[in-house]
């Protein structure tokens, strides 16, 4: 003999429990490796940062590598406390052209090099002598603020040669 409400009982459990499984196989569906995440958490590291001497009062430059063994991220922006407006540029073809940011692709690296991308520091606070070290902060979206030292070295310092 059945109970009364029974079978609308186990129908509401059936009911119940095939939601729980499909929930629990969507869940399963996303991960933390999915190209939606970018491969992760950006893990940056700055390598040879330098500038050159300046040879004017009111301008230098500025060169580094961002080496990235993680996440994708984007530098969007430069500041020191040698100039009140440092930008960010490219080289192409000979033409110098400002960035608004540079992306800094998962598992690889962003250059900035003599003749190619690199730092403008524009309105000096001071003219920064060989030997001297200027600090620096990279804004990257993801990975945040990054503050790299960079030593002022001759205004012919190339870093293949050294010299």
């Amino acid at each position: 003999m059945s109970r009364p409400g029974a079978p609308s009982r186990r129908l509401a459990v059936r009911v119940a429990l095939t939601a729980t499984a499909l929930a629990l196989a969507l869940a399963g569906c996303g991960s933390d490796d999915s190209p939606s995440n970018n491969a992760g958490k950006p893990e940056l590291k700055i390598t040879g940062a330098y500038m050159p001497a300046p040879v004017m009062d009111t301008m230098a430059a500025g060169f580094f590598t961002v080496t990235n063994s993680g996440g994708a991220d984007t530098l969007t922006s430069v500041t020191s406390d040698l100039a009140p407006d440092v930008t960010l540029h490219s080289t192409k073809g000979g033409a110098m052209e400002e960035q608004k940011s540079f992306a800094v692709p998962a598992d690889g690296s962003l250059d900035f090099a003599s003749g190619g991308n690199h730092l403008m520091f524009e309105k000096l606070t001071h003219k920064p002598l060989e030997g001297e070290k200027v600090s620096v902060t990279l804004h990257f979206t993801k990975a945040g603020a990054v503050k790299v030292s960079m030593p002022v070295k001759s205004a012919t310092y190339n870093p293949k040669t050294g010299h």
